[in-house]
């Protein structure tokens, strides 16, 4: 999308926008109405990242996916016909959403047409395309009213986007209001989830260091699950029997994220920590799901003996846990004291998928201390973190005017 044709297309939402404001309504969700869920939206719901969402969100009890977009080649047909050969889990998507019809992605007003009729309060997006166009057409869901919960990139180093792990940094969400101010988006905004690699260690990380403890430096080696390149992925004959030592824009992303995660709302913006400086080396592996991370870190002054550091991470909760969030871990982060674990197919699920799991926990000879940790990439690094994004913004009040009024749970 060039930039002459993003701003007529801003100049039709504007119009169309103004068009329905003024057109009759279909009531919105009322507290009255018991046991009904918030309908949501899935962009680029026959991906990988997109499946994910459809799956973990069949038994949601808040919300409930009433409207699927993807690409132009599979807009007009059934769900369950977009996905016929290509559905990759276990568990398959429900009936309702089977039979939904797939809509263009790109069709902003498909989307606005749903939220104003009550049927798409906010979207998750797991959209697969280009970085800027991704940037662009979350930009122009959020100037039509509709709240992006997103899982790409694109906005995550924009200054006025929360980039989330809400165990970490729930006061990141601070900045919509300025978010909206400075972008002209009454009731939408944009809200990003991190890296799925840097969720292994970034919690422990945090955990330390709301305890007391700075971190000032950290090598990071990960061995990255073939499911984190989406479908159909690394070819086999590159990993099978193999590891590959480069992911592209991955060891970047692993720098300079966990800066903005744990920075500061600032005169509205997001300002970056200036540590942990982090080194990371990034590697495919031939593992289905479950990202690893083998880190030393080197603490400031205060350097925390091994047992200190064991019951910080065991006793570990924050507000996501405090408001017993659907999709929040009772354990964030889970310590194992066997010397072969955490491994992916015995850890990877566990608490819901969404805990890190750490383990190999010892002095390191060259910074302080060493250890392992392990996530569930498609799980807590993708779909579920961004429903538990999504849980937070409600619980926090910023999507109640997308639905009109607080719903029962």
């Amino acid at each position: 999308m060039d930039e002459t044709s993003l701003d007529v297309f801003s100049l039709i939402i504007v119009i169309y926008s103004n068009r329905l404001s003024n057109a009759p309504r279909v009531a919105r969700l009322r507290p009255e109405r018991v046991n009904m869920k918030i309908p949501v939206g899935v962009l680029g719901a026959t991906g990988m990242v997109g499946q994910n969402y459809i799956s973990l969100l069949s038994e949601h009890p808040w919300f409930e996916v009433r409207f699927v977009a993807a690409s132009p080649r599979s807009a007009g047909k059934k769900y369950k016909e977009a996905v016929a050969d290509r559905w990759q889990l276990a568990k398959i998507y429900t009936d309702a959403v089977g039979a939904l019809t797939v809509h263009n992605a790109n069709d902003v007003f498909a989307a606005l047409e749903a939220h104003n009729a009550g049927q798409c309060a906010f979207v998750f997006s797991a959209l697969e395309m280009g970085k800027n166009e991704i940037r662009d057409l979350e930009e122009a869901y959020a100037k039509a009213g509709v709240p992006v919960i997103s899982n790409a990139s694109a906005h995550r180093s924009t200054p006025d986007v929360p980039m989330l792990i809400a165990e970490v940094n729930p006061h990141h969400t601070d900045i919509i209001p300025f978010q909206q101010k400075n972008r002209g988006f009454e009731k939408g905004f944009i809200a990003v989830k991190p890296n799925c690699s840097i969720q292994s260690y970034i919690t422990p990380f945090y955990a330390l260091i709301k305890a007391g403890f700075e971190i000032k430096r950290a090598v990071v080696t990960t061995m990255q699950a073939v499911s984190g390149s989406g479908y159909p992925g690394v070819a086999s004959l590159d990993v099978i029997d193999n590891i590959v030592p480069f992911i592209g824009g991955e060891e970047e992303k692993s720098e300079l994220e966990p800066l903005k995660i744990l920075g500061t709302v600032e005169n509205g913006v997001i300002k970056s920590a200036d540590a942990p400086i982090i080194a990371a080396h990034c590697n495919r592996v031939p593992v289905v799901d479950g990202h690893m991370a083998c880190v030393s870190i080197e603490f400031g002054a205060k350097k925390p003996p091994i047992a200190e550091i064991k019951r910080i991470w065991a006793n570990f909760i924050a507000l996501p846990q405090e408001l017993n969030l659907p999709f929040a871990p009772a354990h964030p982060i889970i310590t194992r004291e066997e010397d072969n674990r955490p491994q992916p197919r015995k850890d990877r699920d566990a608490d819901k998928a969404m805990a890190v799991t750490v383990g190999r926990i010892r002095p390191c000879p060259v910074f302080d201390i060493r250890f392992v940790g392990l996530s569930h990439n498609t799980v807590r690094g993708a779909a579920g973190g961004g429903i538990l994004n999504a849980e937070l913004l409600k619980a926090k009040g910023f999507l109640e005017e997308a639905v009109g009024n607080e719903t029962s749970r």
